[in-house]
């Protein structure tokens, strides 16, 4: 019986060793760096969230999709937004290409729920608007016209 005693003392701090507790770090400090995850990679770049990971921006504009963007625009948005700055339900279009990325401009068209539920700058926006964007059902194809009318109006040739 006392062999018994040093031997479970023995084993115990072993125990307690291999599970991390002799004062070393366990990883799980909270001064401890953890990996983002996609969707906080996305929101960290300014890119939102949804299925648009990368645009690739051309110069000078496509035209087709300029005029394209400019007729979804007349359809499905001009009752909200405007070209200036102007708020109307929603903020107004002017300069927001330069403010944000292409990448989150044609996710909050595309996958504007997920958006408004999990993106702080779309929260943002529905503060300061208090009116929910709709959901447009727009394609991601639409969505590009849409940014690329957008930069037309922005003042991009």
């Amino acid at each position: 019986m006392k062999n018994a005693i040093p031997i479970m003392l023995l084993l115990s701090g072993f125990a307690l060793w291999a599970c991390g507790g002799g004062g070393a770090s366990s990883g799980n400090d909270k001064d401890t760096p953890t990996a983002l995850t996609p969707e906080e990679q996305m929101i960290a770049e300014g890119k939102g969230i949804g299925e648009v990971k990368y645009v690739e921006l051309k110069t000078p504009l496509e035209e087709n999709r300029v005029s394209r963007g400019k007729a979804i625009y007349d359809m499905k948005c001009a009752a909200c937004h405007k070209l200036d700055d102007t708020r109307v339900v929603g903020p107004g279009w002017k300069g927001l290409t330069t403010l944000r990325r292409p990448e989150w401009i044609m996710n909050m068209i595309t996958n504007v729920d997920i958006m408004l539920e999990r993106d702080p700058e779309a929260q943002k926006l529905l503060e300061l608007c208090l009116t929910r964007m709709p959901n447009q059902n727009v394609s991601i194809g639409d969505a590009r016209d849409i940014l690329e009318f957008m930069r037309y109006n922005d003042g991009e040739r």
